[in-house]
């Protein structure tokens, strides 16, 4: 995943011109089935100017995914509380349920917290934020085991994954938890071994019922072997937390608009084929500024124009036969 940022002073702008305070909640609120097949779609991305962005909001969508450094909350790091902050500002305004998903600090990126330090900052996050009340324990938790090129920061082993599930579980009884959310690779066999050390640690008693996977590698290769692998050894639902067609990550796939429509096409298609995939989040809004071969997954460009793969999730999700955008080339 890649994370954009927009400067501080404009989000934070954003944040106060949606006048909406954060001690109010949208977890009441109904949400709307923005699938044919009767699952919740929504968006990833860090950048709060995504729910101003007026062809986002005629998506309709009513989830949508952030990640953060599992202590934002003690306020070791000013500026990522104020991006959340604002993030949340921006989501509740646009009557969007929030999903935060945690992930290692920028301080120490190697270095997992202890269970007592995991769970001092849940609780922290909790009191500071009681209206979310969608969570993910640990974010791409076995990216240890598929692990990307240029990677510099460690995972948690499955010990650790079950551990901190158990502890925000224990923290926060009444909110949804997505138990394990993992990463694919072109080798399931990897992802499901870590799953299954995941299960033995976790236990029956206390097994969860909503698991997490980022699907990038079949969406985009067209492949379904290692989605069909996990619905098989997991109980209960399968979210897609991250997944959609990508416009660019080199060396594997050169920047190409076509093929990230096709992809996102496929990416419907891949979710449809089991009732047990109740949500989806794409990932993501915002495209990367130019052609620099890093990560690039968005649905619209930098200046948030929307692109090709657009049109595929406005038509999904509408019901349209037509684009109500011409799709950018960049």
């Amino acid at each position: 995943m890649r994370l954009t940022r927009t400067p501080l002073a404009v989000v934070i702008a954003l944040s106060l011109a949606a006048g909406t305070a954060l001690g109010s909640t949208t977890h009441g609120s109904p949400l709307a089935h923005t699938s044919a097949a009767g699952r919740l779609v929504g968006i990833g991305d860090e950048n709060s100017l995504m729910f101003a962005n007026p062809a986002y909001q005629r998506l309709g969508v009513k989830i949508a995914r952030y990640f953060t450094a599992y202590d934002v909350a003690s306020g070791s790091d000013p500026t990522a509380l104020a991006y959340l902050q604002a993030w949340l500002t921006a989501a509740q305004a646009a009557g969007v349920q929030p999903l935060i998903a945690f992930y290692h600090n920028n301080a120490t990126p190697k270095k997992m917290p202890s269970v007592s330090t995991y769970t001092t900052d849940m609780k922290d996050f909790v009191a500071m934020f009681p209206q979310v009340k969608v969570l993910t324990p640990w974010n791409e938790e076995n990216r240890g085991n598929v692990r990307a090129r240029n990677d510099n920061y460690d995972s948690p082993t499955p010990k650790q994954s079950a551990q901190y599930y158990l502890a925000l579980k224990k923290v926060c009884p009444q909110c949804t938890i997505v138990g394990l959310d993992v990463l694919d690779s072109t080798s399931p066999a990897a992802t499901i071994a870590y799953i299954n050390q995941f299960k033995r640690d976790v236990t029956k008693k206390h097994m969860p019922q909503i698991w997490g996977l980022h699907n990038y590698s079949e969406t985009n290769r067209f492949e379904d072997s290692g989605t069909r692998a996990m619905l098989a050894d997991v109980p209960g639902q399968v979210w897609l937390t991250e997944t959609g067609g990508l416009a660019e990550f080199k060396p594997s796939f050169k920047f190409n608009l076509k093929r990230q429509e096709k992809a996102t096409k496929y990416m419907f298609s891949l979710a449809d084929s089991n009732s047990r995939i109740r949500r989806l989040y794409i990932y993501s809004w915002y495209g990367a500024a130019g052609k620099n071969g890093g990560f690039d997954a968005g649905l619209a460009n930098a200046a948030g124009k929307p692109r090709a793969a657009y049109c595929v999730v406005f038509e999904h999700l509408r019901g349209k036969k037509s684009c109500p955008y011409k799709p950018v080339k960049n």
